[in-house]
């Protein structure tokens, strides 16, 4: 029973825990980056304030149908981005999950690892039989590392997104947990 419990949050390269108020300024300074903007929903990418963020944190830790984690690199336990679980229907087992991984820490497998680490989390903690992300089409890395992770293509919101003086599709992914378990 030990070796779950050192397991447990714990990527390859990344650890996944709560921000605390210590994590504010690193967690404002990500979400403020200008690919986070426009590429972390379908909101038009004005930046936020630290007001902003600041209440949007301080909520974060008392929801009960939203588990949002903070993506920590495990050597320095420097915060480098924030993924979640939320929209869970529990009548139909299902939930939407995403991640959010700070610039210069995009292209060396964390926000890959942090996937990883939460749908093990997911189908490990949480009775969930399916998990579903959306991801402008437009975000190449993302779909790999998405695919990378077992997640399957299951259709697309046409010209859903206006980004860059254009319309692009959101494509819409979905993993179970029988998927899942012949992958681990």
């Amino acid at each position: 029973m030990e070796q779950y419990f050192k397991e447990f949050l714990h990527g390859q390269l990344i650890t996944l825990k709560q921000m605390t108020s210590i994590d504010l300024d690193a967690f404002v300074k990500i979400e403020s980056e200008k690919q986070s903007l426009l590429l972390a929903n379908d909101d038009i990418p004005f930046p936020h304030t630290f007001d902003d963020h600041s209440s949007f944190f301080q909520n974060i830790s008392g929801k009960k149908e939203e588990f949002i984690f903070g993506i920590f690199e495990q050597t320095s336990q420097q915060l480098i981005g924030s993924c979640s679980v939320y929209s869970i229907n529990w009548k139909n087992s299902t939930c939407s999950v995403g991640i959010s991984v700070g610039e210069e820490w995009r292209g060396r497998g964390m926000g890959t690892d942090a996937m990883r680490t939460l749908i093990t989390f997911i189908f490990d903690y949480i009775a969930i039989n399916k998990i579903k992300l959306q991801v402008f089409s437009f975000n190449g890395p993302a779909i790999r590392s998405y695919e990378k992770c077992g997640f399957t293509k299951e259709g697309a919101l046409r010209n859903e997104i206006f980004r860059f003086g254009k319309y692009y599709d959101i494509v819409l992914f979905g993993l179970l947990r029988e998927e899942w378990s012949e992958l681990s």
